[in-house]
């Protein structure tokens, strides 16, 4: 069954027991937890052993399962900290983005010859490491993330999928989910309101209001029995007040919920 579940990025702005109790209450599965240093570190991976105990009280209080952790750099130092942390906590996935710039060839081929390294460096902590498409990077669309798939051979690694990366690199995300979907062990979502750059403000990233064909994203998820995480994953609302950010969280989970229904997935 696919899991449905909410970056705490979206709760930034409030603890990470408030951002478990209401992602719950909205009715998600699970929680990816949000690394990411200057934006929200619910996770603080310079200090995580001090938070490891609290952390699987706070998501087994909530009967919430972890998901996912998102680090976002591609720093060594931080990674490995993030993998040990992952594997003490019971975080089974750690997501990143590639770095260096678009069409640049030599980042490129920098970006994924560290995302080799740190795979193995994944699987020495028996976790999985997910990087996606990003926007503006050196992988950010269909066919650079093949490179990267031909290139990291490690089943430590795998394509964390994020439609609104993909259709703001002007591609139809349901098609391009399809070529990819075999090496897929992650998906971040939300929808995005026109090409970009960025993905709009916080209330139109939520499932649902934007442009990108979420029915056919997940139709092809389910065609293809992809079974692992869909995460939300909604940036810019650390200074929203929490019913606000509760709207978001629960309107996307009504709006995915009910297209994996209508596809027999839930």
């Amino acid at each position: 069954m696919i899991k449905l579940g909410v970056n705490s990025v979206l709760f930034g702005g409030y603890d990470l027991a408030t951002a478990a109790q209401h992602i719950k209450a909205a009715g998600y599965d699970g929680i990816e937890l949000s690394a990411i240093k200057g934006m929200c570190e619910h996770l603080v991976l310079d200090d995580w052993q001090s938070q490891a105990a609290d952390i699987k009280q706070i998501v087994a209080d909530n009967g919430l399962q972890l998901l996912s952790m998102e680090v976002a750099s591609l720093d060594p130092e931080r990674l490995e900290k993030a993998f040990a942390a992952g594997a003490a906590i019971g975080v089974p996935i750690i997501n990143v983005g590639p770095g260096g710039k678009m069409n640049v060839d030599e980042d490129l081929e920098r970006q994924t010859d560290l995302l080799v390294v740190m795979s193995e460096r994944a699987a020495a902590h028996g976790v999985t490491l997910c990087c996606k498409a990003h926007v503006g990077n050196c992988v950010y669309n269909t066919p650079t993330t093949l490179h990267a798939m031909q290139k990291i051979t490690s089943p430590a690694f795998g394509i964390d999928m994020d439609p609104s990366h993909i259709h703001r690199a002007n591609e139809d995300p349901a098609p391009a989910l399809a070529a990819v979907l075999s090496r897929v062990k992650h998906v971040h979502i939300r929808d995005c309101k026109g090409r970009g750059p960025n993905p709009g403000v916080p209330a139109m990233q939520a499932c649902g209001r934007g442009d990108i064909d979420l029915v056919a994203y997940f139709k092809t998820m389910v065609d293809g029995s992809y079974d692992g995480p869909v995460v939300l994953e909604v940036i810019g609302a650390k200074d929203h007040s929490l019913p606000a950010v509760c709207s978001i969280a629960s309107e996307s989970y009504g709006y995915m919920n009910a297209i994996l229904k209508q596809l027999g997935a839930r």
